[in-house]
């Protein structure tokens, strides 16, 4: 399926809510695989943005907006926060070998326009180069842009040419300048550590071991993690913590990394264990529609809630309760409930700010448009061929979906790791 295609299929899917003349034009409209839709929505996503930035035309053409109560921060991290959580979540995608398939010409293409990107992101020259120096927030992007090429070192990171490589190294390097508050903020700096680790630069194991003791510590058990001092229930453990924390541990453990305890191997399991489990409820979050509690802070950013499922399936290491055809049916599910409404995007393409569809008064302070690319972390599972038994398995119900058309299903309960 075209992008085209998908945002006329959007609007048949909007419509469809409407009444019986729509589901009739519903009817009509040719079903596509699970993966189609996944892919064709994420090449929505990304095709404006690697499009401009990949010809030094992002700034120009990427029109910014901001929510109403923007906090009066330089606007323009914006254009390194749509850049580097784009990356992050197609990377997997673009690490793919490449083949003759549609989807393979569209991988080549989209690869190509990555790499570009990455060349003008550090280019002092380039009319998009981003904003690495000044305030704090491109750490928190930064760990996005090295998050991507961890993800899919050959495809995004070997390409590139020496001097864009120097260039990446010296802009994180100086991103240490920045002291992270005791929050989610420290992963972001261990990321980045983490990136230097593993591309054999010397690393700062203070800000990697500090991040790994203090979310370790902010543990509160059942999957669940504090993001500092204060627990708040919202997606932060998705957006941010299982996520970085498991990445963070692979990185140190594969490149034997100084620690403060015990084994690396060891914590790297208990990460993946605690991820597993709290990806168990975000699979019960899912409603029989597709639907998820709108609940706590960054709810701009979408799917993005359901990144530690996606990244479990494309790691081959989802929960034994979970299937791979009950996930995928439920993640499909969930993004078609998000991206039916079109004004998601603006009529160029750009993503917007808001849930399902476009509210900027449910931005919070620190939200632009650019914050909203984090959504594609909810595709990490685009990274397993379409061989692959996650895509192939037979499609299942998920768990509410069980429950409330009166079957069986499995019940639930705490753990104590």
């Amino acid at each position: 399926m075209h992008k085209r295609d998908f945002m006329k299929a959007a609007l048949v899917g909007a419509a469809t809510l409407a009444g019986p003349t729509a589901a009739d034009a519903a009817a009509k409209t040719p079903s596509v695989s699970d993966r189609d839709y996944m892919a064709d929505l994420l090449q929505t996503i990304a095709d404006p943005v690697l499009g401009a930035m990949a010809n030094g035309r992002l700034k120009a053409t990427f029109p910014l907006e901001l929510s109403p109560t923007w906090d009066g921060r330089d606007r323009n991290v914006a254009y390194l926060e749509c850049f580097g959580r784009l990356i992050s979540g197609l990377a997997p995608w673009l690490s793919l070998p490449e083949d003759a398939t549609a989807e393979g010409r569209v991988r080549k293409r989209l690869t190509e326009q990555a790499l570009q990107s990455y060349v003008h992101a550090v280019d002092p020259a380039s009319p998009d180069y981003l904003t690495w120096r000044g305030q704090g927030q491109p750490l928190v992007d930064s760990a996005y842009f090295t998050q991507a090429l961890l993800r899919a070192p050959k495809a995004l990171w070997e390409p590139l040419d020496a001097t864009t490589k120097k260039r990446i190294v010296e802009e994180i390097k100086g991103l240490r300048r920045i002291n992270p508050p005791f929050i989610n903020w420290l992963l972001f700096a261990a990321m980045n550590e983490a990136f230097l680790l593993a591309i054999g630069e010397e690393a700062d194991p203070m800000r990697l071991n500090t991040a790994v003791r203090m979310i370790d510590q902010w543990y509160i058990g059942d999957g669940w993690i504090k993001d500092g001092a204060t627990f708040h229930f919202d997606y932060y453990g998705s957006f941010v913590m299982h996520p970085m924390m498991v990445q963070v541990l692979e990185v140190m453990e594969a490149h034997k990394a100084p620690f403060w305890k015990d084994d690396l191997t060891k914590w790297r399991d208990l990460a993946v264990k605690r991820a597993q489990r709290y990806s168990e409820h975000l699979e019960r979050f899912i409603s029989p529609e597709g639907t998820f509690p709108p609940f706590g802070r960054s709810l701009t950013y979408r799917t993005a809630a359901f990144q530690p499922l996606a990244l479990l399936a494309w790691r081959k290491q989802l929960p034994a309760k979970l299937s791979e055809g009950q996930v995928r049916s439920a993640l499909t599910a969930a993004h078609k409930a998000v991206f039916s409404q079109p004004s998601n995007f603006t009529k160029d393409g750009f993503l917007t700010i808001g849930f399902v569809g476009h509210h900027p008064s449910l931005g919070d302070w620190y939200s632009n448009n650019g914050s909203m690319y984090i959504t594609t972390e909810s595709f990490l599972a685009l990274g397993l061929p379409a061989t692959d038994s996650y895509w192939t398995a037979p499609p299942q119900v998920w768990t509410q979906k069980q429950a409330f058309a009166g079957q069986a299903f499995a019940k639930d309960y705490a753990v104590d790791y």
